[in-house]
């Protein structure tokens, strides 16, 4: 997950649990996320962002968790580095094989 190295995992962990604490004292989540973002000094919708991943890594929310994306990643980062190791086999083969069939009927 792309994360800004501005506010450090610590910062955002606390930020989410200061919304989730002080929602109640506001009329709604988001108002309570305007009011802790301003505190912050981060944007309203980086902490939105922060709280709703929070509660889809906890169960709360449908999607994929931090490390469900984190798995995705790496097999897809795993998936592009095969397909290119075939590609450089496919080609190594079929120039062997050129080379071969040239070498045999060469008088």
């Amino acid at each position: 997950m792309k994360t800004s190295a501005k506010y450090s995992v610590e910062v955002r962990e606390r930020a989410v649990r200061m919304v989730q604490e002080h929602q109640g004292e506001h009329g709604s989540q988001w108002a309570a996320i305007e009011s802790i973002a301003g505190k912050l000094g981060c944007t309203a919708e980086t902490l939105r962002r922060w709280v709703r991943q929070a509660e889809r890594d906890n169960g709360e929310r449908e999607g994929l968790s931090t490390s469900e994306r984190e798995r995705i990643k790496a097999l897809e980062w795993e998936n592009r580095e095969l397909r290119q190791a075939n590609e450089i086999l496919r080609k190594a083969s079929a120039y062997f094989a050129q080379a071969e069939l040239d070498r045999r009927f060469k008088p």
